[in-house]
């Protein structure tokens, strides 16, 4: 794992999770954010790490799970990238339709999109870039 400022680089195994919300939590403490986009933040990119670690690098710890986050007095950006090769991020169901409501897969994207104020999927969808604002 290489830990630098603003920047998590580790191998795709689910117990890395922790290592981003451990980070998330220090975020929190050193930026006095509020319980709000906390809240936000703490769902938002934790799914964006599962969604790299599982979907993105099938679990390959030969593969890494890339976390960069940026903060200015406006907003805070975190950028999420795997190895993978991507997806079709414009083609996701619904999970809100009738016919996909029981699954139990295929909320991560619906949250992050609702969570975070701005969301970009970049590189085929290896890269997903989201941004909270404070006000």
């Amino acid at each position: 794992m290489t830990k630098s400022d603003n920047l998590l680089v580790f191998p795709s195994e689910l117990e890395n999770i922790s290592r981003v919300e451990r980070l998330i939590d220090d975020i929190s403490s050193s930026y006095n954010l509020s319980s709000e986009i906390y809240g936000k933040i703490s769902v938002a990119i934790i799914e964006a790490v599962n969604n790299a670690i599982l979907h993105g690098n099938r679990l390959d710890v030969s593969k890494n799970v890339k976390v960069e986050y940026n903060i200015n007095e406006e907003a805070i950006q975190f950028i999420v990238e795997d190895e993978g090769s991507g997806f079709d991020f414009e083609n996701i169901p619904d999970p809100t339709l009738p016919e996909n409501i029981e699954k139990t897969h295929g909320r991560g994207i619906f949250l992050m999109n609702h969570l975070a104020d701005d969301i970009e999927f970049c590189e085929n969808g290896a890269l997903v870039d989201m941004k909270f604002r404070f006000a």
